[in-house]
Order: structure tokens, then sequence, then C-alpha cells
């Protein structure tokens, strides 16, 4: 996490899109507050979509929070993301009712369909997915969550019927 900064502080970003006047209000109104890392950090990822490691380390230099602290936090919570996702990020549950009822299976399915890894972005940037170790959804298993649905009892046949779905959705709104 090394500072870009010159010697006048002048933060420059690798993502010339990581625009810091957007997180200006957030550091603002939680300076000096104990406990308000998460929330900042939330902010920013809300704002920028993901939080490029040189963004921590300007929050980090903000807050005053060490910048191992930040990474710290940075790395247990699997809602923060360091990369860019797709416009529509899948999250795939593989705890263990998913895993026995197939998570595998609806795995392969997701990479034959996107065409991708996780944690890459699909062509066009509709989809990203990554493995999760729960949602906390076993009674659905297996399970994916896309924004904030839940999808569930999946086949292979039914994950790729709701990745279309969404596919002919966006492309209807362009």
């Amino acid at each position: 996490m090394g500072c870009k900064c010159t010697g006048s502080k002048t933060w420059t970003f690798s993502d010339p899109a990581i625009d810091p006047a957007l997180l200006e209000d957030t550091l603002v109104a939680y300076s000096g507050v104990r406990g308000s890392l998460i929330p900042i950090l939330q902010k920013a990822q809300d704002a920028y979509g993901y939080l490029p490691v040189d963004l921590l380390a300007y929050i980090a230099h903000r807050t005053g929070v060490k910048p191992a602290k930040v990474m710290g936090v940075v790395t247990l919570y699997t809602q923060v993301r360091t990369k860019p996702v797709g416009k529509n990020l899948i999250l795939l549950c593989q705890g263990t009712a998913c895993h026995v009822n197939g998570s595998a299976d609806i795995e392969d399915a997701i990479r034959d369909y996107l065409g991708v890894q996780e944690g890459e972005i699909s062509e066009g940037g509709l989809f990203t997915y990554n493995n999760v170790a729960c949602l906390g959804c076993c009674s659905l298993a297996p399970v994916i969550m896309i924004g904030d649905k839940f999808y569930g009892n999946l086949t292979k046949e039914s994950v790729t019927d709701v990745l279309s779905q969404i596919e002919q959705r966006e492309e209807a709104a362009q």
C-alpha cells in the first residue's frame, strides 16, 4: 500500500475514474469518529464500485488509521472488493449444503456460460462471479445471489436460464 502522493499530498490513483472528491463528504462526516472505518469503506465502494489499493492508502492517510489495519478489515470482509467487477456480481454459495447439493456443477455452468474464471469480468462487463463460504440459505441449496436477489434449488439448466434472462433484460434496457 505504498503512497502515490507527491510532497504536497496531491494524490494520484492508478484508476483515473477514482475521484477522491466523491469521498470527501464521507471523510469529513466521519472525521474523528471511532469505529468509522467500515462505513467509510462501504461508502467508498458504493462510489467507485471497488477499493483499489491506492484508494485504501488514501483512506488510511485521511483517517489516521494504519494501512495494515485498513487492509486487515478489507481482507476480513468478503463484501469488500479490491478489483473491479461486472455490473452484476454473482455470489455462488459453497457452503456445506450447497456443496453436497451440486454447487460445483453450478459453478461449471456459470463458468461455461460466461466464459470466465472466478473473479473475472465477462465480455461486455455484465457479470463477475465469486465463490462465497455461505449465503445463509441452506434450504435453497444450491443457491446464488445476484444483487439483492437469491436464486435457489439451481440446476445447470436453471442457472443458465437466470443468466440469460438478466442478459436479455440488460440488452432491452440499452
